[in-house]
């Protein structure tokens, strides 16, 4: 028995030796370049980081990244002056674009079709409209010199707090142990990617007995004049005007990225009786005939991200020739 034992300890170690080195070589696991909050309290990415990022559990998604010395995933450099354009675009991970290589970004597509303006991305995981506008005024001086600005909105979940406050506890979290222990062994992260470790994840955070989130079902949203559903409106729009209060609004220059399907009627009447500019790219993703996001998430794929990018090309066109007039 003792023997037994040894020897499928030994086997044990043997092949998860293999896969660990199968993994290193196949390069299935993704990075994540490390993280941390500057002296103006905005979060984002440690420069100077470039490598690969995985998706799906067959490399469905293989994209290289480049954190560049502002802190964000591009492929240039943000020096805005008065004698050029350019244009931000401004979001969470669907700005970040960790899901497509870097120098074939939405702002890169967005750049090609303009032909004349700069397209900074500001993208972050995780950011929601707080994050943003705390980062348009902490960089103030960055942004009066920038032309348009374009925020990503997603309704369901960017207006849950009406004030920022910089996340510490999740950067400290991120360097720890635990953490640097999996980001080192492969096959912990290649695990924790393709969904092995989740129940031990849920184990340990204390939610092992809860009923896991249902899957994202449907680009449409229900508005309707249930008392729970109005409620929910009237708080999401208060933390809006809390934080355009708390930081201003330039609606000359700014306008929200979203999409109307998902996004309450209340929020966009108010938008509309407001002077708020935004751009709506429901429809040409609706019509689209081939599939605008990935198999394995809602990301928007290389189509996808054409689409996006022409949909605010076709904006600023406009804007500009409304102006002009």
């Amino acid at each position: 028995m003792k023997k037994f034992i040894i020897k499928s300890g030994i086997y044990i170690v043997l092949i998860l030796l293999i896969i660990e080195i199968i993994v290193r070589v196949f390069h299935l696991y993704t990075e994540d370049p490390p993280r941390f909050i500057d002296e103006y309290g905005v979060e984002k990415r440690v420069p100077g980081n470039t490598g690969y990022t995985v998706f799906g559990n067959r490399n469905q998604s293989y994209s290289r990244f480049s954190i560049n010395e502002s802190g964000f995933n591009s492929h240039r450099e943000f020096n805005p002056t008065n004698d050029k354009c350019e244009i931000a675009i401004i979001g969470d991970s669907f700005i970040e674009g960790f899901h497509q290589d870097f120098d074939d970004s939405t702002g890169k597509k967005l750049e090609d079709k303009l032909g004349n303006c700069e397209v900074y991305e500001y993208g972050y995981s995780g950011y929601d409209l707080a994050n943003q506008m705390h980062l348009i005024h902490a960089y103030k001086e960055q942004f009066d010199l920038i032309d348009e600005v374009v925020i990503y909105l997603n309704y369901d979940s960017d207006l849950d707090r009406g004030v920022y406050e910089p996340n510490y506890d999740r950067i400290k979290m991120l360097k720890s142990t635990p953490f640097k222990i999996r980001d080192n062994i492969k096959i912990l992260a290649y695990g924790s990617k393709i969904g092995i470790l989740e129940p031990l994840k849920r184990l340990v955070s204390g939610k092992a007995f809860e009923e896991p989130e249902n899957g994202y079902q449907t680009n449409e949203i229900e508005t309707t004049d249930d008392e729970k559903e109005k409620a929910l409106d009237i708080q999401k729009l208060s933390n809006f005007k809390s934080l355009v209060k708390l930081y201003g609004f330039n609606k000359s220059k700014t306008s929200f990225l979203l999409d109307s399907r998902k996004t309450s009627k209340r929020f966009l009447e108010y938008c509309r009786n407001n002077g708020i500019n935004y751009i709506d790219f429901a429809d040409n993703l609706k019509k689209s005939k081939k599939a605008t996001t990935l198999i394995y998430d809602w990301h928007w794929n290389n189509h996808g991200r054409d689409i996006i990018a022409s949909t605010i090309a076709d904006y600023m066109k406009a804007k500009k020739e409304k102006v002009s007039k």
